[in-house]
């Protein structure tokens, strides 16, 4: 049996049982895209991401992942769109140049990667219109707000009225990633259902977040303080959820977080399915 993603006539989702009825091996695991940041190691260049994000799609998805250089116009798009069953956009040291929702200067020091956000920004819209799952986090999930429209507070904790979101850097890894809040999940939206619980506490490594949420985004998730913590789209023909947290984090120690992955995989399988 294939755990499918469905869109229903009020624009709503859920998930529901079918048979695996078309070709697709019971062992072929879906080829799921992971997008890459840009870094100087010494003299070369270097594209790259976190093991930590590969090990989710792995082990939380049970997929086959496929790193996606940040080539901006020099990928490929639409060869990749047609060989993958999904996309994750990860987390990243970079923040989104404001420049594409039309903030203000970043503050000095800020870390920026160009050749990301050429690469991310036209594919994150190109592949929810195609009907490619999609899954974002933190980075991710601040490009996919910038993408519908939306704008992001750059630096949370000069703004005033919101939690401290930032993590210690001087705290051990495994501490950083620990449960850091609360999230209240919205009734009977698709974190929700996917989930199958009211609230979750999550890890909090991020200094920018939501400002103006995005055209055609849903809250699925927010902090004590008011801040989105996780987005679906609306009217996306397949499964398109954006999260500010970790749950690649250690994700099979972590139901909640293992719930996500397992229902992005869901959504990939489904799709290799109908294109098998």
């Amino acid at each position: 049996m294939l755990l499918l993603y469905e869109k229903l006539n009020n624009n709503e989702f859920m998930y529901v049982i079918h048979y695996r009825l078309q070709t697709m091996s019971s062992t072929q695991k879906p080829l799921i895209g992971i997008t890459c940041c840009t870094d100087q190691l010494g003299l070369h260049p270097f594209h790259i991401v976190g093991e930590k994000y590969i090990l989710g799609i792995v082990d939380g998805a049970d997929g086959l992942p496929l790193l996606i250089p940040a080539l901006g116009e020099r990928l490929a798009t639409d060869q990749l769109l047609d060989t993958v069953d999904g996309l994750m956009f990860t987390g990243s040291p970079s923040n989104v140049e404001p420049h594409h929702y039309q903030g203000p200067a970043s503050a000095e020091g800020t870390r920026h990667d160009p050749k990301r956000d050429a690469t991310t920004l036209p594919l994150i819209k190109t592949a929810i219109d195609r009907g490619i799952p999609v899954l974002c986090i933190c980075r991710g999930f601040q490009e996919m707000n910038v993408v519908f429209g939306g704008s992001l507070h750059q630096r949370l904790h000069e703004v005033g009225g919101y939690i401290e979101h930032r993590e210690n850097k001087e705290q051990p890894v495994a501490v950083q990633y620990g449960p850091a809040h609360e999230v209240k999940l919205e009734p009977g939206g698709l974190l929700q259902r996917i989930a199958g619980r009211n609230s979750a506490q999550v890890n909090s490594l991020h200094t920018q977040g939501v400002d103006r949420l995005g055209a055609g985004l849903r809250a699925e998730a927010t902090a004590a303080d008011g801040l989105i913590e996780a987005f679906s789209v609306v009217d996306s023909p397949a499964f398109a959820l954006g999260v500010q947290w970790h749950p690649e984090w250690q994700v099979c120690d972590n139901p909640f977080y293992l719930s996500l992955f397992q229902a992005f995989g869901d959504a990939c399988r489904a799709r290799a399915a109908r294109h098998s």
